[in-house]
């Protein structure tokens, strides 16, 4: 009795703090964690005839249980906060406790408290009875303690994104566990649970999961984020978290994607009207993965939501588009039998549009790899896992050659699998001849049989692509394959070698990889992003076609000379254009921009205006051609254009995008909708001005609350008891009437559902355009070539270029007067540069030996030389005073000194590799640059290779050659070969220092260049000079300079009894006898 006396009166006082006692067992010892646990049991059996009252109380009680059901279901659109003080509620709230959670409990014993169960056995069953409720309560909570202490270990086990959550000592301890989800018997909030999912089917993926009017990051998305936007990351419940607001999306994604992420937006799928008139309104809203982006795939209205190119520059952090954002995929099969290795690639720019693709021996260097990577600058390469040693190294020295991270190329691995041509066929069959896209491809219907026609490594590229960029929603640009081009074995134009590209620093500059100081840079006054494009095309692939070349000639010098107001009106309209070639990209990947659509229709009213002009004052043919197609062509974009409102257009309000609504009865059966509830909660009004005696009443809208009906506080008398209340001040209270809260959320409902149709409407509306595209990418691509041709004519005139004459069968360089176009350009005004001419002809002297001091030009005017050429080729005027250029096939270039440690490769080893593959490549139409070959190994092995290669060039392979050597034996293949070598050395004067005596120290010789290239071979190379100017110290180059000296007596010493020896060899008479006969000879 006395037991039990204590026993109440303990759970009284534990009555009184039954927090505090909750609270306490997270802050004492181990030896400490049972008591809690005991005044918890004995609280609920303080309440045993409550209990029993409870059970059988069925009015209030199932009340009560029916506003706790609401408020568990609001409780799962919330993030659970698992806080100490609300272990204590939960273990202790009975109403949350099921018939199904009692029924399937009824056997569990709990261990730690069986005695004080069984002290409750009684003797006399009326007092010392417990209740079921009770019972099950105490059940509950200790299968609750349990489940704490068992529940993380179970979910790391089980689920393996647990690396994303941030653990803390109490949960990983088994003592002090986390409380798990009232509703899943997890540690994970909904939206983490719904996080985790679309994480697990997007590992390698950052994803951005919108949460009401911000993006969120979460876990090790969190920490990549805040690392590379520089904002704060925080632990908030069990994973770090990160957030930006919803306007700076396209900021951000950008970012990421620059520094070589793949980037998942996350959208909600429900609205909130929509979700409240719904069966589940209570639970967390849906979302699903909306758009991804990588460097090559930006198109999309998340990172492109202006398309203006001087609105998106003043935009502030905006990282902006590359020049080519090209995707290229690779696969590599080896024959052993032939030990030949083959490439297939397939090139893609889903952004304007434009498909390559190519199939290729290579070697093993993988130079054929290289010069076109290096030509394409992909920004994303698509390889196999399984991709071979050498090319994965050649890979991965490419994408980390740039110094900055937001230039280096991204490497996608995919399953090697899916490179197989099985595989790749089976994809291509179902891309072009069935699958959602088939009502698209109708005007395509060969797509399929030209594919088949590819190589089989083209093949095993193309399956892989279409597989890869549908997961990005782009792969509609593939749809024409007769749009397909080739990259190699184009007759159309000059082959550059990758080592030309570099060290003639065709795209870029070899110091700093920018676009400044290299030839593109000189040429380059495009006025739009297409056009600039376009350009890069133009110089990286001259042309070999005369005629071609003379047409572009023509139209240059066209636009220089005429006086017609057509050219200057054209390039006017040129500057006001956004980037017409992506924008139409995008509306055909069903993205759409009010502003290309008016921009093409512009274009079409203002040309249409300018046609007669056109045709009466212009004479050029390309010129004529390319202005009087593009009107025609632009048509179809004016009969969309008037299916549009302009002002909604505008504003990106798509519920009023159309005029008629005629060919849209979804939409116009939705806004009849509108009309009628909007006409119904007008008539309401009637009524209530009955009511409030008020004829002038009308309707208030107030923080966007619409239809308020507001009352004056002395009136609430007359203010019927079920009217709802939603705003008062001290004036006047504003209610709703119930008539007017039904009709509200139905109004609701309404426009959202408005909202959704219009998109849907509009999504078809685009199809339609789309099928348009490649027709207005026509249009678009003559007003590129414009702005190409208006480029090469402002750079003609304000550098006074001349017209070079472009000839097809004779091969020959003439070039008078000839400059170094970079150089010039960055020399600016100063006009110090030296011309110089150049005199190379097939079938005459076709090679030039260049010698001459250190730093005496021969480098820069070898490059002059080939720049000049590139420069005739693709229809530019040409630094020179006079030039005619034969058509030239290709131009390789060795020069410069660099080893390769990655790829095993010593710098003389890089220089026998790049001439090897000159030798290989060149033909008698090529011309062929070799600079100082052979000095990476010693004197007489490297003058023995480079005499061979360059007899070899004369003799074999009778191309066009210049050829700078330090190496005096090579210009006497001149004598050897007299019709077709010529020594040539860049001038000098030579200021020798007093003559001293032997005994006095040696002085180095100071040199004054010219850079003026003159007939003949230098005797020596000057190379003290460079050290002067380097500032090595005197004493050095006194040292070096006696040194110099002493060697050079050395050789002339022993050239001087050489030539003795020969001389008495040739002077005496030696007689033999043999067998009495004798024989007279000569040494």
């Amino acid at each position: 009795m006395h037991t039990a006396v204590r026993r109440v009166s303990a759970s009284k006082s534990s009555k009184k703090s039954s927090t505090q006692t909750t609270i306490s067992r997270f802050f004492t010892n181990a030896s400490d964690r049972a008591q809690p646990t005991e005044q918890i049991n004995c609280q609920d059996r303080r309440h045993e005839g409550r209990g029993k009252k409870r059970l059988s109380d069925g009015g209030a009680s199932t009340d009560k249980r029916a506003k706790l059901s609401v408020s568990v279901e609001q409780e799962r659109d919330e993030e659970l906060t698992v806080t100490p003080s609300t272990l204590g509620k939960t273990v202790s709230s009975k109403v949350s406790i099921s018939h199904a959670t009692l029924t399937r409990l009824k056997d569990f014993s709990c261990p730690g408290s069986s005695d004080s169960v069984m002290e409750l056995e009684p003797s006399h069953s009326g007092k010392a009875e417990i209740s079921a409720s009770q019972q099950h309560n105490v059940i509950m909570h200790n299968e609750m303690v349990e489940e704490f202490k068992e529940e993380p270990i179970k979910v790391k086990q089980e689920f393996s994104f647990s690396q994303y959550a941030k653990n803390t000592g109490n949960r990983k301890s088994l003592e002090e566990p986390s409380v798990s989800n009232r509703r899943t018997k997890t540690i994970y909030t909904p939206l983490e649970e719904q996080y985790m999912e679309i994480k697990k089917q997007h590992v390698d993926t950052v994803l951005c999961v919108e949460c009401g009017y911000k993006y969120r990051f979460f876990g090790e998305d969190a920490e990549i984020a805040a690392k590379e936007l520089n904002i704060t990351c925080h632990l908030d419940h069990n994973f770090m978290t990160a957030s930006i607001p919803t306007h700076r999306l396209f900021v951000h994604v950008r970012r990421l994607v620059s520094q070589g992420y793949k980037v998942g937006v996350v959208k909600q799928t429900e609205t909130t009207a929509i979700k409240a008139s719904s069966a589940n309104k209570s639970s967390l809203f849906s979302r699903q993965l909306h758009a991804l982006y990588t460097k090559s795939t930006l198109v999309g209205e998340d990172v492109n939501p202006l398309l203006k190119l001087g609105d998106l520059e003043q935009a502030e952090d905006v990282v902006q588009d590359s020049g080519n954002n090209y995707l290229m995929c690779v696969s590599e099969s080896f024959d052993k039998q032939s030990k030949e290795l083959t490439v297939g690639m397939v090139v893609v720019q889903p952004s304007i549009g434009d498909v390559m693709v190519d199939c290729f021996k290579d070697n093993m260097s993988h130079s054929e790899l290289e010069s076109r990577i290096l030509r394409i600058q992909p920004v994303e390469i698509l390889v196999p896992s399984d991709l071979s040693e050498t090319t994965e190294r050649l890979l991965r020295n490419i994408a980390l050659s740039s110094v900055q991270a937001d230039d280096r190329i991204r490497i996608e691995k995919r399953e090697s699998a899916m490179f197989e041509y099985p595989t790749a066929l089976s994809i291509i069959k179902d891309f072009y001849r069935g699958g959602p896209h088939s009502a698209a491809r109708n005007h395509e219907k060969g797509s399929y049989s030209i594919c088949m026609g590819l190589e089989s490594p083209i093949i095993c590229c193309l399956g892989p692509v279409i597989q890869y960029l549908t997961e990005f929603k782009l792969e509609k640009i593939l749809l024409c394959s007769s749009s397909f081009k080739r990259l190699s074995s184009d007759p159309d134009h000059m082959l550059l070698s990758a080592a030309t590209m570099k060290n003639l620093e065709i795209l870029c500059n070899q110091t700093t990889g920018s676009v400044k100081g290299s030839l593109l840079w000189v040429l380059d006054h495009t006025q739009t992003l297409f056009g600039k494009r376009l350009l890069r095309k133009w110089v990286s692939q001259p042309l070999k076609s005369v005629i071609d070349i003379q047409a572009r000639q023509e139209a240059v010098a066209e636009i220089l000379s005429s006086e017609s107001s057509v050219l200057p009106s054209i390039q006017s309209l040129l500057t006001r254009l956004p980037d017409l070639e992506r924008g139409l990209c995008s509306i055909y990947h069903k993205r759409e921009f009010y502003l290309i659509i008016s921009s093409l229709s512009r274009l079409n009213v203002e040309l249409q205006a300018l046609m007669p002009a056109i045709q009466s004052q212009l004479s050029s043919p390309l010129l004529k051609t390319l202005l009087l197609d593009t009107p025609q062509l632009l048509s179809p974009a004016h009969n969309f254009l008037k299916v549009l409102n302009e002002k909604a257009a505008k504003t990106g309000n798509k519920t009023e995008m159309f005029v008629d609504l005629t060919d849209f009865p979804v939409i116009r059966k939705t806004k009849e909708e509108i009309e009628s509830v909007l006409l119904d909660i007008m008539e309401h009004r009637r009524e209530v001005r009955l009511l409030l005696k008020n004829p002038s009443l009308d309707y208030t809208t107030v923080s966007g609350q619409q239809f308020l009906i507001e009352v004056k506080n002395s009136m609430l008398s007359i203010v019927p008891a079920d009217w709802v209340k939603i705003s008062s001040t001290k004036v006047f209270g504003r209610y709703h009437t119930p008539f007017i809260v039904e009709k509200h959320r139905r109004l609701q409902q309404l426009r959202e559902q408005l909202v959704i149709d219009c998109n849907h409407e509009w999504i078809n509306f685009l199809q339609l355009f789309g099928d348009h595209y490649y027709i207005l990418r026509k249009a678009v691509c003559h007003l590129a070539t414009m702005d190409c041709l208006f480029s090469l004519a402002q750079v003609a005139k304000e550098n006074n270029y001349c017209r070079p004459e472009v000839l097809e069968e004779k091969s020959q360089i003439l070039i008078t007067a000839g400059k170094h176009p970079v150089i010039t350009s960055l020399m600016g005004d100063q006009d110090q540069y030296v011309p110089n001419d150049t005199h190379l002809q097939g079938d005459g002297k076709r090679a030039m030996i260049i010698t001459g001091p250190n730093m005496g030009g021969k480098s820069s005017y070898i490059r002059q030389v080939a720049l000049v050429t590139i420069m005739a080729q693709l229809g530019s005027f040409v630094p020179a005073r006079e030039a005619s250029v034969g058509i030239v096939d290709g131009i390789y270039v060795r020069m410069g000194a660099s080893d390769n440690i990655s790829r095993g490769r010593s710098t003389f080893m890089e220089e026998l590799l790049e001439t090897s593959d000159v030798l290989a490549c060149a033909t008698s139409r090529s011309l062929v640059i070799l600079d100082e070959l052979g000095r990476g190994t010693s004197t007489h092995d490297g003058i023995a290779i480079a005499y061979a290669t360059l007899e070899s060039f004369i003799r074999e392979v009778r191309c066009m050659t210049l050829f700078v050597t330090h190496y005096p034996p090579l210009c006497e293949l001149e004598h050897l070969y007299p019709q077709h070598v010529g020594n040539y050395h860049m001038a000098f004067l030579l200021n020798e220092p007093e003559s001293t005596s032997d005994e006095e120290e040696a002085q180095p010789e100071f040199i004054t260049f010219l850079y003026q290239l003159i007939e003949g071979a230098a005797a020596r190379s000057y190379g003290l000079n460079v050290a002067r100017l380097a500032e090595i110290p005197e004493s050095i180059l006194r040292t070096a300079a006696f040194k110099s000296k002493e060697l050079e007596a050395l050789v002339n010493s022993r050239r001087y009894v050489g030539r003795l020896v020969t001389q008495w060899k040739k002077n005496t008479v030696v007689i033999l006898y043999c067998g009495g006969t004798s024989f007279r000879t000569n040494f």
